[in-house]
């Protein structure tokens, strides 16, 4: 296991793949830590590619601040972990939260993210009072109390009556409060919208059919603000396709980082 210290928060990281390859960086979901990624990970080539994961603060086994969290605090943090590993040029796949932290970074370093795959995402996620309900519930029974609610947003019927679903309602649960709290009220105040309308990279966003949690109309809205962008909807995945359709999902994003290889937005 490996351990970045960094400014405000110690951020566990992980890579596979080839060491000497492309750096292709992860950006998981609230609620999960870098074993979101296990499934396209093992599907994707090893050759070629440099695959790091994290967990961002507050998650998995990374540091949880007490202090108020912000958007830019979690962008800042995955500046320097790819500072602390030496990484210059990447491209980002991000889910969600992850998808937002994407598209910061994208905006503050534009000459150091190469390509964007914003995977069930929005330039906003839901409003205010509904992120302060969520947080107000979690102050007072913790994660655990929200978790039946969040897997029915998660998962398409057929996944959450599968076993496979009581390991993905354990890594909510045990995702510490002041850690899902403080990325909730990150979401709670942040809108992207005009920063997301000024990248210029390659782009394509990826929505499950399913998903209640930013439904696929949300993301393509987002995808849209950026010229040149692509779109796909997934057929019976929801918000976490890479879990539920991971073929479907890996075959994409391979076909996407293959084709931008070389393509750069003016």
């Amino acid at each position: 296991m490996r351990i970045a210290r960094l400014t405000n928060a110690d951020i566990h990281w992980r890579e596979d793949g080839d060491p000497n390859g492309a750096p292709v960086v992860f950006a998981n979901s609230l609620g999960t830590d870098l074993r979101l990624w296990d499934k396209v990970i093992d599907r994707l080539p090893e050759a070629g590619y440099r695959y790091i994961r994290f967990d961002k603060r507050g998650h998995g086994l990374s540091s949880c601040p007490s202090d108020a969290y912000s958007m830019t605090d979690l962008v800042i943090d995955l500046e320097e972990l790819l500072d602390h590993i030496g990484v210059s040029q990447f491209s980002l796949v991000g889910l969600s939260i992850g998808g937002m932290i994407g598209q910061l970074l994208a905006h503050r370093q534009p000459d150091r993210m190469t390509r964007l795959i914003l995977a069930c995402t929005a330039a906003k996620m839901g409003t205010a009072d509904m992120w302060q309900a969520r947080i107000t519930a979690v102050r007072k029974g913790g994660v655990e109390s929200i978790a039946d609610a969040v897997l029915d947003r998660w998962f398409s019927g057929p996944f959450r009556h599968s076993g496979e679903c009581i390991a993905w309602r354990s890594m909510l649960s045990r995702t510490p409060a002041e850690g899902y709290i403080g990325c909730s009220e990150a979401l709670a105040v942040t809108d992207l919208t005009a920063t997301t309308s000024e990248l210029t990279l390659p782009v394509l966003g990826l929505a499950g059919s399913e998903d209640l949690a930013s439904p696929p109309a949300q993301v393509k809205a987002t995808t849209d603000l950026i010229r040149g962008s692509r779109f796909v909807e997934l057929a019976g995945a929801g918000h976490l396709p890479c879990v539920e359709q991971a073929d479907v999902f890996t075959a994409h994003l391979q076909n996407f980082l293959k084709e931008s290889a070389h393509v750069r937005q003016v």
